[in-house]
């Protein structure tokens, strides 16, 4: 038995090494320069050791605007997309004839480059010299009032962001779901409909708790993504996200890297050091509620 152990942790020691190598020492290496105030990239020198670089980025307003934008991100996109995909995957699931058909359709856009989507949802909704854009031509038509969705107002551009995320995130989820649904046991439905179980009854005591890991899954994976969107929004905006005011966390990380503001590594630590921080405090939130929800459930 003890040989058996030893070689069981010799083959995890590959594993080991390579999560010492690209997690490990990355974090660790955040952390210090986090607290190097003063670091100069070019000699490697600093003044000081403290947390003034933490103060600095919480002070400063392009990332206050950024931390903005990935809330709001967060708090619109997640629930709109998961609550989007299990009513696909309930209406798909009860499609019997082309139903393959249409899992390939929702499913193209998770097969789809993002900037080829974001370059389509610009086109979708830019104003230029020679056209309004295909929805403000709809709006138009509507008796409404033309929006520049790219370049206007902040309500404006959040809106396109907000769809171009749910769009790009509802293909994924609703292949988890509807695998989800396929799962459930078929038992627990006949025996209902011979009871005369009511259909939303049905799904409220069969089919919401058959799937609430899945769904819970998708929570937890939805929140992280969503906190770590940044190529969303340059496939729609452009590079300069500072100037269109719709910069995310890890935009603002990447810019105090190489943007037009790089050069400052222990800002750009502090910044992914709090985002990290952040993500997991929220991943643990939804870990203890759906601990909490399947106590329960027992």
């Amino acid at each position: 038995m003890e040989a058996n152990n030893r070689k069981g942790w010799l083959y995890l020691l590959p594993a080991f090494a390579f999560l010492a190598v690209f997690m490990v020492y990355p974090l660790i290496d955040v952390c210090i320069y986090s607290l190097e105030e003063g670091y100069n990239s070019a000699s490697g020198s600093y003044f000081g050791v403290g947390l003034y670089n933490f103060s600095y980025v919480l002070h400063d307003t392009y990332f206050l605007q950024a931390l903005k934008n990935t809330f709001l991100l967060v708090i619109v996109t997640v629930p709109i997309s998961t609550g989007l995909a299990l009513l696909i995957s309930l209406a798909l699931m009860n499609i019997r004839a082309l139903r393959e058909l249409f899992q390939t359709i929702f499913f193209l856009p998770y097969v789809t480059n993002t900037l080829a989507v974001g370059l389509v949802f610009m086109m979708l909704f830019q104003q230029t010299p020679y056209s309004d854009g295909l929805v403000n031509t709809l709006i138009t038509a509507l008796g409404g009032t033309a929006v520049d969705f790219i370049n206007g107002p902040y309500w404006a551009k959040m809106l396109v962001t907000c769809l171009y995320t749910i769009w790009i995130v509802l293909p994924f989820k609703i292949l988890i779901l509807t695998s989800a649904l396929a799962s459930v046991n078929d038992e627990l439905y006949k025996a209902a409909k011979i009871d005369g179980t009511r259909p939303g009854r049905i799904f409220w005591r069969i089919t919401l708790p058959s799937i609430s890991p899945m769904l819970f899954y998708l929570v937890i994976t939805g929140f992280i993504g969503a906190f770590k969107a940044y190529s969303d929004e340059v496939a729609i905006f452009g590079t300069d996200l500072n100037v269109a005011g719709m910069n995310t966390i890890v935009g603002y990380v990447y810019d105090m890297l190489y943007g037009d503001s790089g050069g400052y590594p222990s800002y750009a630590a502090a910044a992914a050091l709090l985002l990290f921080a952040v993500v997991l405090t929220v991943t643990v939130i939804n870990l203890l509620l759906s601990a909490r929800k399947d106590g329960v459930a027992q």
